[in-house]
């Protein structure tokens, strides 16, 4: 079982590798063991797939194991994100698998397992997992398969959350990549049956991606980019493969941060909304988020890397917004899982609350902030994962880096040194699946995450 293992976020593997048929069985019986263990027979098991090469077919596989386990299993007539999935397991008390890999490159594919609180699988339950691998629920009685489109009910959820009337009032005109991905006949079918006008590219399901990644990130966007660029007064965005994830380009051609973005969401639902709670964050995120919740009053929650920990919080403090760094986020209200098309609602929402540009709510932001923050990150590679322990303990050590002292330690996700500007920090983790270090460093100059780069990288 060693080559089927359960990640932040479900268990990938290459296509014609290690996903295989006979994985995607071992999978199956394990979290149909999961659930029958858990749940019982009765509790309704849904599926979904995003477009990836033989999610269809291995999605499929799926559902026929577990109809012959007993369960109800509700299959999704199409590819489908998987916030739309998430939600749907709330919303019919059912647990979910979602067939995706996400952002991974074009020839991974992956399976989530997605509890019926709509948020991903913890620690605890993807442990359970690994130890019902090798092992076959038996037979309860005969299930079946039943086809279902989930948009129908997840749209109406939506416009209890999204104030569309504000959002067709907006001035500024958008352009929409489909980025070839699982967005693609949902948000667009938003935006038409809501009379929200827009320009698109990329609107076709490609499981190569256009020869690209399904990453809504500045390299995987240029296209988008140069079309904001052409047409005035224009923003652009973006999901992932799977659309739990957003990419949004300002009226300058600009990507702007998720950090940013959350910032901005957190002020307009705290002024708009008047929302109350806490934000959640990772450690990876950035120390604006933290200054903004100051101004705001707001608590902050910080949590490890991963999603999985945001939407734990989520579900025990109920905050305001949730989101991470790479470019995830939920909201009170919603589901504790990340929702691309959600986010990508809510800036159109924001923008048109404030009637100002994109660009102008970035300015907004960083006054309200007192300084701008910028980032970045290195992948040290090690010979072996036994020096992984002593390089954390070494960093864990330091009382100065360079001419700075380190005012602070946390080790809730590897090392997180801050240091004594009040602007900057490195934090130190491992990947977790290889001998490797990953090094992030923010602060308020360029320079100076130069410098600490040059410090910290041995």
């Amino acid at each position: 079982m060693g080559n089927i293992k359960f990640g932040t976020d479900g268990w990938r593997a290459v296509v014609g590798k290690d996903f295989n048929t006979e994985n995607v069985i071992k999978v199956t019986n394990s979290i149909g063991k999961y659930i029958l263990d858990n749940f019982g027979i009765d509790k309704p098991v849904i599926i979904g797939y995003d477009p990836r090469n033989m999610a269809d077919v291995f999605s499929k596989k799926c559902a026929e194991i577990l109809a012959e386990t007993g369960f109800c299993v509700k299959y999704s007539k199409r590819v489908v994100p998987t916030p739309v999935l998430a939600y749907s397991a709330k919303n019919l008390n059912a647990c979910a698998v979602m067939f995706t890999a996400s952002h991974n490159p074009p020839e991974y594919l992956g399976m989530k397992f997605i509890p019926d609180y709509a948020g991903p699988a913890t620690t605890e339950i993807t442990d359970e997992l690994t130890g019902n691998l090798g092992q076959k629920p038996a037979k309860q009685r005969d299930g079946r398969i039943e086809e279902v489109d989930f948009f129908e009910p997840y749209y109406a959820h939506l416009k209890t959350l999204i104030d569309f009337d504000r959002i067709r009032n907006l001035k500024t005109n958008l352009i929409f990549d489909g980025l070839y991905s699982a967005s693609i006949g949902y948000f667009d079918r938003i935006l038409e049956l809501e009379k929200i006008p827009y320009k698109s590219l990329h609107m076709l399901h490609d499981s190569n991606f256009g020869g690209g990644m399904p990453e809504p990130k500045p390299k995987f966007l240029k296209e988008l980019i140069d079309k904001v660029k052409s047409e005035p007064n224009s923003i652009g965005c973006a999901n992932d493969g799977d659309a739990d994830r957003f990419g949004v380009i300002n009226e300058n051609g600009e990507y702007v941060s998720p950090n940013e973005i959350i910032a901005i969401l957190l002020i307009h639902l705290t002024k708009h909304k008047n929302m109350k709670g806490a934000l959640v964050k990772t450690v990876g995120a950035s120390l604006l988020l933290d200054k903004v919740a100051e101004k705001l009053n707001v608590d902050v929650i910080e949590t490890a890397v991963g999603f999985k920990h945001v939407g734990a919080a989520m579900r025990e403090f109920n905050p305001v917004i949730g989101g991470e760094e790479s470019g995830g986020l939920s909201i009170q209200g919603h589901i504790p899982e990340k929702d691309g098309l959600l986010a990508n609602l809510l800036i159109l929402e924001a923008m048109a609350y404030e009637n100002k540009t994109l660009t102008e709510l970035q300015k907004d932001l960083y006054t309200l902030a007192g300084c701008r923050f910028y980032n970045d990150r290195i992948d040290l590679k090690l010979n072996s994962i036994d020096e992984i322990k002593p390089f954390l303990e070494k960093f864990n050590r330091l009382e100065e880096i360079g001419s700075d002292k380190i005012i602070k330690k946390d080790t809730k996700d590897g090392v997180k040194l801050y240091l004594s500007d009040n602007t900057s920090w490195i934090l130190v983790r491992p990947s977790g699946t290889e001998p490797l270090l990953r090094i992030y460093f923010e602060s308020s100059s360029p320079e100076k995450i130069d410098s600490l780069k040059q410090l910290v990288n041995p």
